[in-house]
């Protein structure tokens, strides 16, 4: 078997995960639904976070719904088709929606993707993503923290389970989500960042 026969497969798994990835859920809803170009609102950020400050909770849920489950997807549809390349698959979903090409690479941070992503890759390690998440969103009602602690808490749980083939990947991600919420981190250092129900620049 030729080199090139075998990099198809593993090449088909990282565009078709990219293309599922980067299908902007938060952007194609609100401008269905005529609640305006999510871009020019709020953080101008495409995902669930910001589709809520649009004041449609139900789109909001949509979007967050959405972004996770394209990440799963990526991840089941090549594990059926390719069995073996799961996670490349996972890596071009998450950048996928985080650089989608459809919006001149500028996309979103990816905390629901990735949680999509750790579900169809190890569901226990979704339950301690979800936990990490869902907890601080509630306790402390800052979506910048919970969404990069739930991120950070991606490759830990996965070694903590054994599951080292994805420590690697997980920890990636996880970077580029710190990474894409870089204007985050410096408005929590500097005491301005604002809670869930406020307006954000």
């Amino acid at each position: 078997m030729t080199t090139e026969i075998l990099w198809i497969a593993p090449a088909l798994s990282i565009l078709l995960g990219y293309l599922l990835g980067s299908i902007p859920f938060g952007v194609l809803l609100t401008r269905f639904a005529g609640a305006g170009d999510l871009r020019q609102i709020g953080s101008g950020n495409i995902g669930a976070t910001n589709v809520l400050r649009t004041g449609r909770k139900g789109l909001a849920a949509a979007t967050l719904l959405l972004d996770l489950l394209k990440g799963a997807a990526a991840v089941w549809i090549v594990s059926a088709i390719w069995p073996g390349n799961a996670l490349l698959a996972a890596m071009g979903a998450f950048v996928g929606h985080c650089y989608p090409v459809w919006l001149r690479f500028r996309g979103g941070k990816g905390v629901a993707t990735l949680m999509g992503i750790v579900l169809a890759l190890h569901w226990p390690c979704a339950i301690v993503y979800a936990v990490m998440w869902l907890g601080l969103l509630a306790t402390l009602r800052i979506s910048s923290v919970a969404g990069m602690a739930a991120a950070v808490s991606a490759p830990v749980s996965a070694a903590w389970f054994g599951r080292f083939d994805m420590v690697l990947l997980l920890l990636g991600l996880a970077l580029i989500v710190l990474w894409k919420h870089g204007p985050n981190i410096e408005r929590l250092l500097a005491g301005t960042e604002p809670r869930i129900g406020r307006k954000d620049g």
